[in-house]
């Protein structure tokens, strides 16, 4: 694959690139630590392969985390994007929910590659943080419902 450092054009591609789900029934696994994961494996058509995962924790349901990474062989997946959940402060991002983007700079200064959030209202569970993954990511072959919007979330 690329040599490290991407460019953001590149970073955006990696994430927006068509890419099939090869296993759509994983199931849910508890882990230590009070939460349960399931991960998916995805694929390009010219073999890049990706890994989308779902984390819950099972005591709260604003404490979830759903995202995309690289699959490169010989190193650690490559974050390329993160949507969580509302249960924790993120900078100025005050409990709700927000999406994490790796990002040229972070990787240039080896800050973690999700060090920059922006905050949504486009979820507010994992089912709808994976719906938007889905959305955003060019994912064929997975289906996850979007939230509903509710009274007050305006027009």
């Amino acid at each position: 694959m690329t040599d490290l450092p991407l460019s953001n054009d590149a970073l955006d591609r990696l994430r927006s690139v068509s890419k099939r789900v090869r296993n759509p029934g994983a199931h849910w696994l508890e882990k230590p630590g009070r939460h349960k994961q399931r991960n998916f494996n995805a694929e390009t058509v010219d073999g890049a392969l990706y890994r989308i995962y779902q984390r819950q924790n099972l005591d709260d349901e604003l404490d979830f985390s759903c995202g995309l990474a690289l699959v490169r062989r010989g190193a650690k997946p490559l974050s390329l994007i993160r949507y969580n959940g509302a249960s924790h402060i993120h900078g100025e991002i005050r409990y709700a929910c927000h999406i994490h983007r790796a990002t040229a700079e972070a990787l240039t200064t080896g800050r973690k590659v999700d060090s920059h959030a922006e905050g949504t209202d486009r979820y507010r569970s994992a089912e709808g943080a994976l719906a938007c993954l889905i959305d955003d990511c060019g994912v064929q072959g997975l289906s996850a419902d979007h939230d509903e919007r509710d009274f007050f979330d305006g027009p």
